[in-house]
């Protein structure tokens, strides 16, 4: 299994890294870095993360066979390959719609995706992951952090760690990208669908920007990637990103 991974001491950005050499760099080069200066969340927010306790990193792929409507495969590939990576450690974790990664109700994991288009088609992604593993203490207004060392009580070595968790990006990556159909990508919805945070269970969201609070669950995604909820009385309402809040 070979893949590239630049590690770096400290920089501005693992993402902003992996744009400024995209044109340059192979398929799946990996940017890792100790320490983020800028390191940045969705909705442009600051990931928090303490010096060398934690992985934060950027994968560049750039395979040109996935069309720009297919692009949330990407989002899908990771988020299952995060998943199954954590389930290898013993902790189970569910993907909270779009991307984050979730243990109970706390957060572990967060995902930024920047995506470039050549016409109809992806002529790269550069894929940003924050993924608390030593750090203990979070001392930002992030509501309901947690990490691996928190759950099982131990630290880890961020290296391997990272060549175990890019491992299991690359034997879901190689053979979608080598083989897409309708099927592949039907595997990938489904497994996607079965991992979601709080499928099938009744909890509180809030409708924005309107504010509306209401009781629903969720039934999975639609072709567009927008969330499926189902409201106590029946009907079904689809949700794009920054849509629909969670409350947690």
């Amino acid at each position: 299994m070979a893949f590239k991974i630049k590690w770096f001491e400290t920089i501005d950005s693992t993402n902003s890294e992996a744009v400024r050499q995209l044109k340059e760099c192979d398929d799946f080069t990996v940017f890792a870095s100790g320490y983020q200066t800028s390191g940045r969340g969705q909705k442009g927010t600051r990931w928090e993360s303490e010096q060398g306790k934690n992985l934060t990193f950027s994968v560049v792929l750039k395979s040109e066979g996935i069309k720009a409507e297919n692009q949330f495969v990407v989002s899908q590939i990771i988020t299952i390959g995060i998943k199954r990576y954590l389930k290898s450690k013993g902790i189970e974790a569910k993907i909270k719609w779009p991307n984050d990664i979730y243990v109970g109700d706390k957060k572990i994991c967060g995902i930024l995706i920047e995506h470039f288009l050549s016409g109809d088609t992806l002529s790269g992604s550069v894929v940003g992951v924050g993924l608390n593993v030593n750090q203990d203490k979070f001392s930002s207004d992030a509501p309901n952090p947690v990490s691996m060392k928190n759950i099982l009580g131990k630290e880890f070595s961020l290296e391997e760690e990272l060549q175990s968790l890019v491992g299991h990006f690359h034997e879901i990556y190689f053979p979608f990208i080598n083989f897409i159909s309708n099927a592949t990508i039907n595997r990938l919805d489904n497994e996607y669908t079965d991992s979601l945070y709080r499928l099938n269970e009744f909890h509180k969201y809030q409708e924005t920007p309107g504010g509306e609070m209401i009781m629903a669950r969720i039934t999975g995604i639609d072709h567009n990637a927008c969330l499926l909820l189902e409201k106590e009385d029946g009907t079904v309402k689809r949700y794009h990103f920054k849509e629909v809040k969670y409350i947690i």
